[in-house]
């Protein structure tokens, strides 16, 4: 992200778009936990407390996302309330996006979309990526639904759940897989 795009003001309402810091991980955790664990996360829409039990994310994944070589999260603040962010990892012709997570209150408000919206214009202009890819869990179908509005399309690939690595969470049923995502990405001029 250029420190043009990272010091920007946004438009009354709209968030302002910066890097991750390491001051920011514990609010990074606590964001990523309500948005997908536990009952506050019941309030959005993107929870998979009907899925996982235990934690989704915890300070070393978030502190090694956020000082990644090749990669940022990126976070959507207004008035410097922290409202979303996301993970960006440069994959060779492609970036990963991942973490993607909105205060559940504030789900279905636009702020994904247009979190979403600057990820991809920091993949494709300031990176120069051609796509981006990611991975959600098959059994998120209205999730899938969202991204597949959004341009992404389904691979056909599929990576197995972690079963046994509660890093990424205590499954509740035996069957989850990951879907990979793409989207091809054009660079603006």
């Amino acid at each position: 992200m250029t420190e043009t795009a990272a010091e920007s003001t946004g438009p009354a309402g709209e968030p302002v778009f910066r890097p991750a810091v390491s001051a920011d991980v514990p609010a990074l955790v606590a964001l990523v936990e309500s948005a997908y664990r536990g009952d506050a996360s019941r309030a959005g829409w993107t929870t998979e407390a009907d899925l996982l039990d235990g934690r989704r994310t915890d300070s070393e994944a978030v502190t090694e996302a956020v000082g990644h070589p090749e990669g940022l999260v990126l976070l959507a603040e207004r008035d410097g309330e922290l409202l979303a962010c996301c993970q960006l990892e440069r994959r060779g012709e492609r970036a990963y996006f991942g973490m993607f997570s909105v205060r559940p209150g504030l789900q279905g408000g636009g702020i994904g979309r247009a979190v979403l919206a600057e990820a991809e214009r920091v993949a494709a202009e300031e990176w120069a990526v051609g796509a981006m890819e990611m991975t959600v869990i098959e059994q998120r179908a209205e999730l899938i639904a969202w991204y597949e509005r959004r341009g992404f399309r389904r691979t056909g690939e599929f990576s197995p759940f972690p079963y046994g690595d509660e890093r990424f969470g205590i499954p509740l049923r035996p069957d989850l897989r990951f879907a990979h995502l793409v989207k091809e990405l054009k660079a603006a001029g």
